[in-house]
C-alpha cells in the first residue's frame, strides 16, 4: 500500500483492513465447504473464527463511518483508536494463521489432500500480506502519525 493518500490515509488504512477481514472470514467458509470430511473440532473452530472476523470487520466499518461523518479537524482525535484497531487486526490475523497452520498439521482431512493444502497455503499467504501492510502502518507511527494529525487539522 502506498503512503501517498494525504488526509484520506486513515480511510485507506481502514478500507484495507475491511477488505482483509472480509477475506479471512470468507476463507473460513471456503475451507469448511472445500473439505467435506473436516473434523468437527475444526469445523467449529472455523465457525467461531468466522464470527470473530466478522465482528472485527464490523468495528472497522463503524470506524470508517466515524471518519466519513466527522469533520476532518476533529478526526485526529480518533487516530489512536485507528492505530489500536489496526494492531488488533494484525494480532487477529497472526492468530488466524496459527489456526491455518494447526489445520495443515493436525487435520488428516486437510494434510492428506494436496489440493486442499495448496488452497490452505494460498489463504495463509493472503493473511501474511495483510500482516505486512498492518506492520508497515504501525511502524510508520512515529513519523506518519504526526503527519496524519496535521492533515486532519489543516484540512
Amino acid at each position: 500500500m502506498l503512503f501517498i493518500y494525504g488526509d484520506k490515509m486513515p480511510l485507506r488504512i481502514l478500507d484495507e483492513a475491511d477488505f482483509w477481514k472480509q477475506q479471512e472470514a470468507e476463507h473460513t467458509v471456503v475451507i469448511r465447504q472445500l473439505v467435506n470430511n473436516l473434523e468437527p473440532r475444526f469445523v467449529r473452530a472455523l465457525q467461531i473464527w468466522g464470527q470473530m472476523l466478522e465482528r472485527t470487520r464490523g468495528a472497522v466499518r463503524r470506524m470508517i463511518e466515524l471518519y466519513v461523518w466527522t469533520d476532518p479537524r476533529a478526526a485526529a482525535a480518533f487516530h489512536g483508536d485507528l492505530l489500536h484497531l489496526v494492531d488488533h487486526c494484525l494480532r487477529e490475523s497472526r492468530a488466524f494463521i496459527h489456526l491455518l497452520d494447526q489445520l495443515g498439521v493436525e487435520s488428516p482431512a486437510m494434510y492428506s489432500n494436496p489440493t486442499v493444502m495448496v488452497v490452505l497455503n494460498h489463504i495463509r499467504r493472503e493473511s501474511e500480506y495483510f500482516i505486512g501492510v498492518a506492520q508497515a502502518i504501525l511502524a510508520s507511527r512515529p513519523h506518519r502519525a504526526g503527519h496524519l494529525r496535521e492533515t486532519f487539522v489543516a484540512g
